[in-house]
């Protein structure tokens, strides 16, 4: 044999030992990109990582900001998943992802399927958030229209729609429950609002006491309830909607497997109910039980999510709300 055959066959013995290595660590990562706020990452992370023994890499933006870079690198995928956007957002890109079907995907409320190229992750309330030193209990606005009232003008907190996936989700809840007047009813609301340019900053907008009012999603009202703030949660009884955030397995995944496990264990049981009790979200199991502390969507007046399509797409919707608005 040739010195050279067998330095060859040295040097690929000993590589063997640091391909099983990269191999592994490939195994054991899984870079998730993600509209969660920090609190929610912060406690569910763990969770994943000691149950399953996969190390999470996490990149936090916006729902919009998240599907825009996962387009912006589809040539070559970086995040392996994407978790917690708003439902319309994936769906409206669903050319950006692997349909994938988690372990427990018969437990799932079939009401929140609508797109197999993204799954259900939790069920997403719009409510009211009160400053209750602010507003008595006897004034709180119970309609749309009542928020529409010029006397609350400057006293509305709202995110920004072309800012925030759920801001827009909400608009879509005001323009479904507004009905041939959709944009009218908007339009009347949206004169009261104040912008922020996150949804994050409208809870505390409201708990501050620089918004009296403020639209906002359901968990994001319970933590600062949770947290002693001089806050309480109404509900627009004439009609809100519910609909799900989504996770999703992007096309071109670096680590594939480690990504479906990702996506098992978010729809899991255990993890539902972890992300009813310690972030206040309602889950999309039908047999996960939602918040002791919030009202059953049994009493509540819930009206069908209409599609973005239906409205004239995104990019129609969001020059319509700058016209409105005059942002």
């Amino acid at each position: 044999m040739s010195s050279r055959i067998w330095m060859g066959r040295i040097l690929f013995a000993a590589a063997l030992p640091t391909l099983a290595g990269a191999a592994g660590a490939a195994d054991n990562k899984v870079v998730v990109y993600t509209a969660h706020k920090s609190s929610i990452v912060q406690k569910m992370i763990p969770l994943f990582e000691a149950e399953t023994g996969i190390k999470a890499e996490v990149v936090q933006l916006g729902s919009n900001d998240v599907v825009r870079r996962a387009r912006a690198e589809a040539a070559a995928a970086k995040a392996d998943v994407i978790w917690s956007a708003t439902g319309s957002v994936l769906g409206e890109n669903g050319d950006l992802f692997v349909p994938y079907a988690p372990k427990d995907q018969g437990a799932i409320d079939e009401r929140f399927v609508s797109n197999p190229a993204w799954t259900p992750y939790t069920a997403v309330i719009y409510v009211l958030m009160v400053n209750s030193r602010q507003v008595k209990d006897a004034d709180i606005p119970k309609t749309w229209a009542e928020l529409s009232d010029p006397k609350w003008k400057g006293k509305i907190a709202s995110a920004r729609v072309d800012n925030s996936g759920s801001a827009f989700q909400q608009m879509t809840t005001v323009l479904t429950a507004g009905g041939d007047k959709g944009w009218e009813t908007y339009s009347k609301l949206a004169k009261n609002f104040i912008f922020s340019d996150s949804s994050g900053a409208v809870p505390r907008y409201v708990a501050d006491g620089e918004a009296a009012l403020g639209l906002t999603l359901e968990d994001n009202a319970l933590e600062y309830v949770a947290g002693g703030a001089p806050v309480k949660i109404a509900y627009v009884e004439d009609g809100t909607t519910t609909s799900p955030d989504g996770v999703a397995m992007v096309k071109g995944a670096p680590n594939p497997e480690p990504a479906k496990r990702f996506i098992d264990w978010a729809l899991s049981k255990t993890t539902q109910e972890a992300l009813v009790k310690e972030a206040g979200r309602r889950s999309v199991r039908k047999d996960v039980a939602a918040p002791s502390n919030v009202k059953p969507l049994s009493e509540l007046t819930l009206v069908k999510l209409k599609s973005v399509e239906e409205l004239g797409g995104t990019k129609v919707m969001i020059e319509k709300w700058r016209q409105v608005t005059g942002q």
